[in-house]
């Protein structure tokens, strides 16, 4: 128990006050001190140790409303957690209140119409489930774990990104519950500007307590992992291809040390490898036939594509579900230069941990034939999703490593950035006003801070990549 937070909660808010709280809801009110309060405020994200003066944690969307007006009318900050994978810390804070989603974790899968109402803290792989035992599929996150609410606000680059976009081109309509405590519904027809703004513009704008999604008919899949030895020729292949190939082929290749697993033979454990993940949505054998030239760029080390369901993707990324500590760097590009490949396979030579590695996304596909001013995510004409990810999981050695963990980082972040044009949201740490400038063109950001300024003027939803609230025309004229 932290006894500074707990004097800065009793100043803030008394007893008389959680009580009140606690009489208006159905959820839990957790404080500092219950047995549920440490397990409550930890995320998958090890970096952090937050302790927030109070934790909510909502069975119904009125509960979410009560809660919203309670932190501002007692002037805490706010925090929103659905599935707690936020790399800058915004799924808690300190001595405010955390909307800890947990008990939102409804599917409703209507397979006449394709649609899907998902709640916000239901994951990736609780949605592909259900899904999949009709036949159909959502592209989401590149683990079971990654919690739709975070994924969807800030586009969704997923398993079928080239084949069905983002998870956002897929959304049909999303449940809301204001700054001032309202809940509305926002889609093309309704709210039409703030339904525009949540595809892509992160949490600035309201707590999300039910997404609405066009599914599309996905049942086997042809994918899995391709493992290759990487070098330089190898990764040029790759990259030439991946970009080239049809629409229905979406891979994500992390550039890593081969694991210690049962599919790697054991000389070639540790050794610098090429992880291709890859989903072809369509015809087996034409599956078949379309990998055929990534089998092709060298003797495989370990060869694990073939037909399954959709699901079973979330597999081969299991160990990423895990709680972990990491430094992330990351970018959208147009390319990737032989000199900078040939730099990330010096620096994996020399990684500082075996779960480190280099992140490679080829995009193009139905992802890049959405106009850019259609969603708040304007990347559309991006070739590549690159990102430098130091991980580990051992508390001693973060005690012991944290520093050269993230120097090496920033080493293989610097082989590369100066081929950066724009970053994707949901992978900016705590790295300043200008990278959020990078997630967001200028025409983009303006436009979401003058959305901002209607649904959110005195920013209370701050805990996020924020948007600053451009005022309303009628008090800037005052």
């Amino acid at each position: 128990m932290n006894s500074t937070n707990i004097s800065t909660f009793l100043k803030t808010i008394s007893k008389a006050d959680t009580d009140a709280l606690r009489a208006r809801l159905t959820g839990e009110v957790i404080l500092p001190g219950d047995v549920a309060y440490d397990g409550a405020r930890i995320t998958s994200v090890l970096n952090f140790d937050h302790r927030p003066a109070v934790i909510v944690r909502p069975r119904t969307t009125s509960d979410v409303a009560e809660s919203v007006r309670f932190a501002r009318a007692n002037g805490l900050p706010l925090a929103i957690k659905s599935g707690g994978h936020s790399i800058a810390g915004h799924s808690v804070n300190d001595d405010g209140l955390v909307i800890d989603l947990a008990q939102f974790k409804q599917v409703t899968i209507d397979p006449a119409r394709r649609t899907a109402r998902v709640q916000p803290a239901v994951t990736s792989g609780e949605l592909a489930g259900p899904a999949h035992a009709y036949g159909l599929a959502l592209t989401t996150g590149d683990a079971a774990s990654v919690g739709i609410g975070g994924l969807t606000l800030g586009g969704g680059i997923g398993f079928m990104v080239r084949k069905h976009g983002l998870t956002i081109d897929n959304l049909i309509s999303v449940e809301l519950v204001t700054a001032e405590g309202e809940v509305i519904r926002a889609s093309k027809d309704q709210h039409s500007e703030l339904f525009w703004a949540l595809r892509g513009g992160g949490g600035n704008f309201g707590v999300v307590t039910e997404f609405e999604f066009q599914l599309a008919p996905v049942g086997q899949v042809y994918g899995g992992a391709l493992i290759l030895p990487a070098t330089v020729e190898n990764v040029r292949k790759y990259v030439d291809y991946a970009t080239a190939a049809p629409d229905e082929l979406t891979t994500i290749t992390n550039i890593m040390l081969a694991p210690p697993a049962p599919f790697i033979p054991e000389e070639r454990i540790g050794e610098t490898v090429m992880m291709i993940l890859a989903v072809y949505t369509g015809d087996m054998e034409e599956g078949a036939r379309v990998m055929q030239p990534l089998r092709d760029i060298a003797e495989p080390i370990a060869d694990l594509v073939g037909p399954m369901p959709y699901p079973v993707i979330y597999d081969f990324t299991e160990p990423s579900t895990h709680p972990h500590f990491n430094h992330i760097r990351s970018m959208f590009s147009h390319g990737i230069s032989d000199a900078a490949i040939e730099r990330v396979l010096e620096l994996m030579g020399r990684a500082t941990s075996p779960m480190s590695m280099a992140q490679l996304r080829p995009l193009g596909g139905a992802f890049g034939r959405v106009p850019a001013e259609e969603t708040a995510f304007a990347h559309r004409d991006k070739d590549f999703f690159f990102a430098a990810l130091g991980l580990w999981a051992d508390p001693e050695d973060d005690r012991v490593n944290r520093a050269a963990h993230q120097a090496w980082t920033e080493e293989l972040w610097a082989a590369v950035k100066s081929e950066r044009d724009g970053v994707y949201v949901n992978f900016v740490a705590n790295e300043g006003r200008a990278r959020i400038g990078e997630a967001y063109p200028a025409d983009t950001y303006a436009r979401l801070a003058w959305v901002k300024g209607q649904y959110d003027l005195e920013n209370v939803f701050a805990g996020n990549q924020n948007v600053r609230p451009l005022a309303r025309q009628e008090e800037k004229a005052a």
